[in-house]
């Protein structure tokens, strides 16, 4: 029921929907107290509210915005609680005292402050607004200065509204008391707290303290494409939750040969990049970009067919490749926008054949089969498990954007996989980690994603109290305590390094301050690869596992399990890279043969109903290789997919860049020559006619302008 609350009322957790239900009952309480008047129940009332309107604040929790869309935003919350206690000193006999005419004073000036206070802020936050968002470009040709401090421009409205907190409390106790200088020094000091505060923010207005004009940066940053000369860009456009679909492509970036460029569309996504050498440039202006001049970019990449990409496509002097962030064999793995591009580029054969049997317009011609250059780090498999028992990922897709209930396994089989695994008669050890995506349309999914975690969370506390396990975890506490508290040293670490610059920076500072440093970014590979293993170590081999958040990696968790679970997406094509035995949820129902005939990736796997009933084959693949008759189907199937080992995927991805690239410069220098020959033959044309034209009656003007052009045609 609680948990049905959380969804309804849009709130992250069971301390949100407190607060919530708090926020809720104490403007109700803060005027009844004012009618009948009881000034103390209002002080408590009042301050609940309080309490409860900054935590929900705190927190980022969505029910504040969604109050602000129903015009019970955070103003109309403190004015009615303002109004609230003008009424309390109305009722409480007080109207005719010169504490209820300073207290109405108060509030009138206090708000009257809010208006410039709001324009002040706004005109701070766009002077320094810049029309593009940069990593690791040099933009000194600009002088950016440093933000205004984050004390000041941050939450700035809710910090304002919050200076009524002396006045109102200065008031009630001089209602209560009949102190009334505590009432006029409240109000006097809230005053004077909103005057500093809006005067606090008129030095920031000044020339010398605003980001250059957006003409001035994009002739830098044009300026800096001339020195740069960048070879093969990385273009990317998406929602926020879409990161780790440019995320997954850095690393290759980086090794590619020439000078790769990452080109972004949206501001939001800029701050959850990882870390990376390769210079990243976001211009979220379509005008601004297509006025951009990347004359040296000879291959455009593309991991996502969105809409913004036709700004990017429009340029003719480059190769567009999508590569899409994925290999499965789902429908968007053959969209036909796929058209719009020079080459699509594959894993493997597989994706070539996808092509072909979904006949959606893309050429034969025009496929590439380059490999996965990110699948580097998966491990292969020994044949043998990790651990004294079987680890098995449970890793569903989400619910797609349809109701086609074989997108995900969560909705109909998932309770009843995490059962059978969690139940198994061998012990087997359980991580399950969703697709982050999960819930956000069908909230049937997020409400099994909830159960599926309270079942492995009760079923680790009750493998902890168990005895079998009680040797192990006895055994193991001082090493799992000291890699917790190491995990705590590395995490502070990372944050001090990736964050350059000083505390509080906005977005135009940190494009100034966020320049590539080897060394620094050295440290930061080495510090996540120790994070990974020490992650891990925080955890007995025998402990169910949930893993929500971006860390540890999705890979990280193919090479610490023996198995997986998982559903018709990218996860299967990867996982097969590590050769281990898997099992693929046929949710519609299909039936073994129709699910295998439709979806390659699943040749190799053990297929299994919504009861999950087929589990125990996998499990006894995973115990026995003797049992694992799928063996040699997953490498014939690793090698369709995903293309030959040899030679490897970065140097097959780097050789199709290369070859692209001389195909475009070929075509660039064809259509040169053509405008060349177009333009002689023009010239050619003129001399003729000039030659040939009518003589001219006495003046010679038919022959003056023939040699002038046969002298034109020949320079």
């Amino acid at each position: 029921m609680i948990s049905t609350a959380i969804r309804l009322v849009r709130v992250g957790s069971r301390s949100e929907l407190a607060a919530a239900v708090l926020m809720a009952l104490s403007y109700p309480c803060v005027m009844i107290a004012a009618l009948i008047p009881n000034i103390w129940m209002f002080a408590a009332a009042a301050a609940v509210s309080y309490a409860a309107d900054w935590y929900l604040h705190q927190r980022g929790s969505y029910l504040v915005n969604r109050l602000s869309k129903v015009r019970a935003g955070l103003p109309i919350r403190f004015l009615l609680r303002e109004l609230l206690l003008i009424l309390l000193l109305a009722r409480a006999g007080l109207a005719e005292e010169p504490l209820f005419y300073a207290t109405v004073a108060c509030f009138l000036l206090f708000y009257g402050l809010q208006a410039p206070h709001g324009a002040l802020t706004t005109l701070i936050r766009l002077r320094r607004t810049m029309p593009v968002a940069t990593r690791n470009v040099d933009l000194n040709a600009v002088r950016i200065p440093d933000a205004p401090p984050r004390a000041l421009v941050r939450r700035s409205g809710e910090k304002m509204l919050h200076l009524d907190i002396p006045a109102t409390a200065g008031v009630i106790v001089a209602a209560a008391t009949g102190l009334d200088v505590a009432g006029y020094v409240g109000t006097a000091l809230t005053i004077t707290l909103g005057l500093l505060y809006t005067a606090a923010l008129v030095p920031y207005l000044r020339r010398s303290r605003r980001v250059p004009s957006g003409p001035a940066v994009l002739k830098a940053v044009q300026k800096w494409l001339g020195e740069y000369q960048p070879t093969v860009a990385l273009y990317f456009s998406g929602s926020e939750d879409s990161a780790y679909q440019v995320n997954m492509w850095l690393e290759t970036m980086e090794q590619l040969e020439g000078r790769p460029i990452v080109i972004m569309r949206e501001r939001g996504l800029v701050a959850k990049l990882n870390e990376t050498s390769v210079p990243v440039l976001c211009i979220p202006g379509g005008q601004h970009l297509m006025a951009m001049k990347f004359d040296s970019v000879r291959v455009t990449l593309y991991p996502a067919n969105v809409g913004k990409n036709i700004h990017m496509l429009r340029v003719p002097t480059m190769k567009h490749v999508f590569i899409g962030h994925g290999d499965s064999d789902k429908l968007a793995s053959v969209n036909p926008f796929s058209k719009v591009y020079d080459e699509v580029w594959t894993a493997g054969r597989a994706g070539r054949d996808r092509y072909a049997l979904a006949d959606v317009g893309v050429r034969d011609d025009d496929i590439v089969e380059v490999g996965r250059p990110q699948l580097a780090p998966i491990e292969s498999w020994t044949g043998a498990t990790k651990n004294p028992i079987p680890t098995v990922l449970y890793a569903p897709t989400w619910e797609g954007w349809d109701n086609n209930p074989g997108n995900t396994s969560l909705l109909l089989a998932g309770e009843n996989i995490v059962r059978r695994l969690l139940e198994a008669e061998r012990p087997v050890r359980l991580i399950y980690k969703p697709h982050p995506f999960t819930g956000i349309r069908n909230k049937k999914a997020l409400a099994v994603h909830e159960r599926i975690t309270a079942m492995v969370r009760k079923a680790a506390a009750e493998r902890a109290l168990d005895p079998r396990w009680a040797e192990q975890t006895a055994a193991g506490q001082a090493g799992r305590a000291a890699a917790r508290a190491e995990l705590t040293r590395i995490e502070a670490r990372l944050a001090e390094l990736t964050k350059p610059g000083r505390a509080g920076g906005d977005e135009a500072e940190e494009s100034r301050v966020s320049l590539a440093d080897p060394v620094r970014l050295a440290e930061i590979k080495s510090l996540r690869a120790e994070w990974n293993a020490t992650y891990w170590r925080s955890f007995g081999w025998w402990e169910h596992t949930i893993v929500t958040g971006p860390e540890p990696k999705l890979y990280d968790c193919f090479n610490e399990s023996d198995a997986m679970v998982s559903d018709i997406s990218s996860v299967v094509s990867d996982f097969i890279a590590s050769g281990k035995p898997y099992a693929v949820t046929d949710s519609a129902e299909l039936g073994v043969e129709e699910f295998r005939r439709q979806n390659t990736a699943v040749r190799a796997a053990v297929i299994l109903s919504n009861s999950a009933e087929e589990l125990d084959r996998l499990l006894a693949a995973v115990a026995d290789p003797a049992a694992d008759s799928l063996a040699g189907a997953r490498a014939e199937l690793k090698k369709y997919l995903l293309g030959p080992d040899e030679p490897t995927s970065i140097e097959q991805f780097d050789a199709a860049v290369r070859a692209l690239a001389v195909k475009a410069e070929a075509r660039n220098a064809g259509v040169e020559q053509r405008i060349g020959e177009q333009a002689i033959g023009e010239l050619d044309r003129e001399s003729d006619a000039g030659g040939q034209g009518p003589e001219a009656e006495g003046n010679g003007v038919a022959e003056t302008n023939g040699a002038e052009a046969t002298a034109t045609a020949a320079r």
